[in-house]
């Protein structure tokens, strides 16, 4: 990749900006922008390009991705457990899906950054009271309050300094023995011995006979670098411009802009304008690019936003996050399918089923439900079948938390369960029950696309 023609890291404050707030002292904000630019980075400009390197193998079907973790981190839920809690089910996760899929999987994490949240409506009204939306702990607070709604600059150095432990505590965990794959199958072991998961047991007594048979071959896990230790990216909504811009850095190797806030950044369907804010910054830096593909986005805005995201087609740089809802996948994504086969692109086709599926349980709390989850990711791996192409990955808001936010699994969450463990600050989350779940079911998939190109061929 050469640098984006022209660029620099502040041209996006003269296009159009949507989703950002605006604050009212701009020179605590100046204040706020110069400090964290004295800071280091959160990441490094050659993770960054490993990261990409293993997206284009993604990209050609011989690796998988998995994203997932928090709809927005919170400030007042931060702790170690926390992040071991979703490290550990998504290493639980990456484990059953490379069985399943017979290729690496890539590990990204909603984590160490995704702080910031778009709204659909600038404000909210409750008890006749209306206020500015929340928009992250970045950004605002949660409170309903006049106060807690002003924009701080000041959040940004705490959502910083929270990224900067999160991504420390991450490394530790990757290489320190934790992700151990004998460790990590003993608690899948143990998902499958609850009640209704009996059904996932074959394949996880699978899973152990393979790890048997290297132990036998004299493939220790336990002593083997390779299977002791996982590479974990982490990725957010680059959505509050102010701090990226403070973050982006030249990589002293290359002389490329890179955006150290996170491995990998992505863009949001509301946010994803040619011409807009965001898109502008994102062209600039090396880092991997997601873009969030919805209901609205038309084949040839697709095309535009290609050619200005990843105007050389590098392999691995743009990754197509398609979230459409339940039912009408078979509606959108074929046609961005043959814009992206019209231009040649290389991307990265990833489903989110998450962000299409979200509705307002009886008993009035904002839920999603397993089954409609399972159905649109059902769906996006039958068009890539029928089409041809790769579907390349999975995003999912998750935690390893037993929270109650999304109904069904076969640990069933119902709407009456809802409010025991609702804590999410933003959109529901899948527990770690309901995610390991959906981790079997797309091996699933993967083990039938094998069959059905093995048939073919």
């Amino acid at each position: 990749m050469t640098a984006a023609q022209g660029w620099s890291k502040s041209d996006w404050r003269a296009k159009p900006r949507v989703q950002m707030p605006d604050y009212p002292d701009q020179a605590a904000l100046a204040a706020v922008e110069a400090q964290l630019g004295n800071y280091p980075p959160l990441v490094f400009a050659g993770e960054a390009r490993r990261l990409k390197s293993e997206l284009a193998a993604v990209s050609r079907g011989e690796a998988f991705l998995l994203q997932g973790g928090d709809c927005a981190e919170s400030f007042a839920e931060f702790s170690a457990d926390t992040i071991r809690d979703t490290f550990q089910v998504m290493l639980q996760m990456a484990m059953v899906l490379t069985y399943g899929a017979k290729v690496p999987v890539v590990k990204v994490g909603r984590m160490a950054g995704q702080f910031a949240k778009p709204r659909s409506a600038p404000t909210e009204v409750v008890g006749g009271v209306e206020l500015p939306s929340y928009r992250g702990d970045i950004i605002n607070e949660l409170d309903f309050t006049p106060e807690s709604r002003i924009p701080d600059p000041a959040k940004m150095l705490q959502a910083y300094t929270q990224a900067a432990a999160s991504l420390n505590l991450l490394r530790a965990f990757s290489t320190g023995g934790f992700a151990d794959m004998h460790r990590v199958h003993s608690w899948t072991l143990g998902f499958t011995d609850g009640a209704g998961a009996e059904k996932y047991r074959d394949i996880a007594t699978r899973i152990q006979d393979t790890i048997d048979f290297m132990a036998a071959a004299g493939i220790d896990g336990g002593t083997t670098h390779e299977f002791s230790t996982v590479d974990f990216y982490t990725s957010h909504e680059a959505l509050l411009l102010e701090y990226e811009e403070a973050l982006a850095r030249v990589d002293s190797t290359t002389g490329l802009p890179l955006a150290g806030s996170g491995h990998m950044i992505w863009i949001g369907d509301r946010t994803r304008q040619p011409d807009g804010a965001h898109v502008e910054f994102a062209r600039g830096v090396q880092n991997p690019i997601g873009l969030k593909c919805g209901p609205s986005t038309s084949a040839e805005d697709l095309k535009v936003l290609m050619a200005r995201l990843n105007p050389e087609n590098e392999a691995g740089r743009l990754t197509l996050i398609a979230r459409f809802g339940a039912g009408k996948v078979g509606e959108h994504l074929p046609r961005l399918i043959k814009a992206v086969q019209e231009e040649g692109a290389n991307v990265v086709w990833s489903c989110d089923p998450m962000h299409g599926n979200t509705v307002k349980a009886n008993s009035g709390y904002k839920t999603r439900f397993f089954n409609a989850i399972l159905q649109e990711i059902q769906e996006f791996f039958a068009i890539h079948r029928a089409e041809g192409t790769v579907p390349g990955g999975v995003h999912f808001e998750m935690t390893g938390k037993d929270v109650t936010e999304c109904t069904g699994g076969v640990r069933a969450v119902t709407d009456e369960d809802l409010s025991d463990r609702y804590h999410t600050a933003c959109d529901p989350r899948l527990n770690a029950s309901q995610s390991l779940e959906l981790a079997f079911l797309v091996a699933e998939e993967l083990s039938a696309g094998r069959e059905a190109k093995r048939a073919v061929g």
